[in-house]
Formats: structure tokens, sequence, C-alpha cells
């Protein structure tokens, strides 16, 4: 009977694993065309795509290669990268990591305190999303103006600790993943509410924290246009601004250009190889009712 059933699967094949590796080569190309144009000098950077053709070794011109572009980058002070580098660092993890939380301890609210406002507030958060986020480029600076914190890292922080697709998010996952039993019992055995959230709610959601974790660095770090609204002074500029302004008023040195740009992928790639399982969890975790 085993055989018969095993008889009656469809026969998957070589294809799908064809058509994955193709896909998967089509989206590497922009990747190695970005590696590969970070270490070329401008002349070999306009005469060929990606290594430079010549007689050394595999046919690859080595001579043309160098690592001057990422000297540049954190030796001149002129261009405050470095700064840039740090300044990014600091604002996507602050960011980050009060969002997470804020947005964990609403939606905690949400999904397991019963009061009268309760129905109300996720009606307006699920209304929050529909808003686009231009729309609110204009008040927001207006109010970050009334409350004096323009130029400053806490007025460009501020109005993203508690996004409402977080929030959302989190009520959805404590929803089907906290049983209020476990939450009843730990009142009853004396646990206060702020140990308990840390204690016992965070635990159990872990996999949602390193997703939204991951979501919310991620935008804060490549952030282009708040930074330019809030921020008048360089020296605060995150690495995202640093980038643009590579780009010169006559020319543009493109090797330095892709440079810059390799460095500003590469704490976003190493923190998503660190949170990979976390993030597929936590994006797949609301999807099936437990």
């Amino acid at each position: 009977m085993a055989m018969h059933k095993q008889a009656l699967q469809p026969s998957i094949g070589w294809l799908p694993y064809a058509f994955l590796l193709l896909f998967s080569a089509i989206i590497l190309i922009p990747f190695v065309y970005l590696v590969c144009s970070a270490v070329k000098t401008q002349a070999a950077f306009f005469s060929s795509h990606f290594l430079p053709r010549g007689e050394g070794f595999l046919g690859v011109a080595w001579h043309e290669l160098t690592l001057e572009h990422f000297r540049v980058l954190f030796t001149d002070p002129s261009l405050g990268f470095a700064r840039a580098v740090i300044n990014s660092v600091f604002y996507a993890s602050v960011s980050s990591v009060l969002a997470t939380l804020c947005a964990a301890m609403g939606g905690y609210a949400l999904a397991k305190f019963s009061f009268r406002a309760n129905r109300l507030l996720t009606g307006l958060v699920l209304a929050s999303l529909i808003v686009p986020a231009p729309l609110l480029l204009a008040p927001g600076y207006q109010l970050i103006y009334h409350l004096g914190l323009l130029n400053s890292f806490a007025g460009l922080i501020l109005p993203g600790i508690a996004p409402a697709f977080g929030v959302f998010l989190f009520r959805q996952a404590m929803l089907h993943t906290v049983p209020l039993d476990l939450i009843e019992a730990a009142r009853i055995d004396g646990c206060g509410e702020m140990r308990l959230f840390f204690s016992m709610i965070l635990p159990l959601v872990r996999p949602m924290v390193g997703a939204f974790l991951l979501i919310t660095f991620m935008g804060a770090w490549n952030n282009f246009i708040h930074p330019q609204i809030i921020l008048q002074t360089p020296e605060k500029f995150p690495l995202a601004v640093a980038i643009a302004q590579l780009k010169g008023l006559y020319g543009t040195d493109y090797g330095l250009l892709m440079a810059g740009t390799m460095v500003s992928i590469a704490p976003v790639m190493c923190l998503f190889l660190f949170l990979q399982k976390d993030f597929i969890s936590g994006l797949t975790s609301g999807a099936v009712k437990g």
C-alpha cells in the first residue's frame, strides 16, 4: 500500500532545482558586479563590466585591481565616512531595539489585556497602516520643530519607536503563541507585569522579535529621506546620506561609490545571516493558527 501511494506521487525531477539555481545566479549578478567594481581602478571601471581582462592568471588583469577606494573612505577626513558609519550603527541599533520593545509591549497589551478601548485601539492601529508614509513628513517635521528636536538623533529616533505595523504584528503573534493560562498562573505566583513580560512573554515570541528587529534595523540603516529632513549638521548624517554625497558635482569616482555601497550592505548581511532562522520563523509564526 505504501509503495502504491509513493507511485501515485508526481515525480518532481531536476527542473525545479535548475530553475532555483538559475534564479540564484541572476540574483547574485548585481552583487558580483558591485564587488568587482569596488576593487577596480577608475580606468578599469569603464573598460570592463566585471573583472578587467588581461594576460594574467585566469585571463584577469590583476594589476588593475586595488583596495585604494576602501583606504580613501576611512582615511580622507573630508568625506566623513567613518563618522557616518558610527552614526548609522548608533541610529539603527537604538531605533531597532526601541521599536521592537515598544511594539512588543503594545502588541501584548492589545492581545492579552481586556479593556473597553481594546477594539477601538486595534482599529486605529489598522487604520494608521493605510496612511502613506510621505503624507506624514510635513506634520512630523512640524511636531519635531515645536518640540525642539531638530538636528538631533532624538528627533530622528522618537517618531519611529512605536510603529503600527509592529504593534499589529506582535498582537497577532501573541494571540496564537502566548497561552492565557500561563499568564494567569504567573500572576497568581506573584510575578509582576514587567518581570512577566521580559522573562516569559518575550522568550515565547523570540522568532517574531528577531524578525522584526531585522526589519526595523534594515529600515533605519537604509533611511535616506528622514535624516536629510531632521538633521542639519553633516557630522550627524548616517551612512545612506554620506554615500549619496560621494557623487561629485563635475565627476564621480564610481569605484569609491561602489566601495561605500559595499561597506553599507556588509552589516545588514551579517545581521541577516545571524538572525535568518528567527526571521523565517517569525514571518511564519502567525500563518497557521495553533
